[in-house]
């Protein structure tokens, strides 16, 4: 591959706002593999991390199945603006909770796939089995709280492998990344059983870094 590695983290909040993007360019520099640019149309805090780079695609609250959908022309204003070599895809989060069936959430991850080859037939996509959830009631959010949200991630992401092997092709593999095994909903969170605390965001920068450091 000719020039930097274009990296899109593409997902909702927990890609937006959360500091292991920061941890995973770090551990990826520590690594030695530099050349490589994290690529998107948003921007959020270094975390502490001198030198990161900030962008992203991350959109607080978004559904992939909305993405997919209503907002295809969105999505495919990403993708031409900053087409991306390989995406680090963590979608699907608030789809669970708003009881999006399962396998309507496996469609729109093959939309998005369709439509990031579209624009590079030879991109790469790593798709998390997303994070557990177990959202909680706060003082900002008092009706939060969603006792079948971790039984629907959990289906969710027994699917994900099948459908990821499903879509792969040799010109543009879709690999399945378990971001789900070890992580604590509500150790691992800030608080609100959804969103990754430090210990999260060590934990998702580790999962990511494991499979794509090998890829360059």
């Amino acid at each position: 591959m000719n020039g930097a590695l274009k990296i899109m983290p593409l997902g909702d909040s927990i890609t937006a706002g959360f500091c292991w993007r920061p941890k995973l360019w770090q551990k990826l520099r520590q690594a030695g593999k530099t050349n490589f640019d994290f690529v998107g149309s948003q921007t959020s805090s270094d975390c502490g991390v001198a030198g990161y780079d900030p962008n992203n695609e991350g959109h607080g609250g978004y559904l992939v199945t909305n993405i997919a959908g209503s907002m295809i022309a969105e999505l495919r204003g990403w993708i031409q603006t900053n087409t991306p070599d390989l995406v680090l895809m963590h979608l699907g989060t608030n789809d669970c909770w708003n009881s999006v069936a399962p396998a309507t959430i496996l469609n729109a991850y093959a939309t998005v796939v369709d439509e990031l080859r579209a624009r590079n037939p030879n991109v790469w996509v790593l798709v998390a089995q997303i994070i557990p959830m177990n959202p909680v009631n706060t003082a900002s959010c008092s009706t939060c709280a969603c006792p079948a949200c971790g039984g629907r991630v959990q289906t969710l992401n027994g699917m994900i492998p099948a459908w990821a092997a499903s879509k792969s092709t040799a010109a543009s593999p879709v690999i399945a990344v378990d971001q789900w095994t070890g992580y604590d909903a509500n150790a691992d969170s800030n608080g609100d059983g959804v969103h990754p605390g430090d210990s999260g965001s060590e934990k998702l920068a580790t999962r990511w870094f494991n499979v794509l450091a090998p890829l360059f």
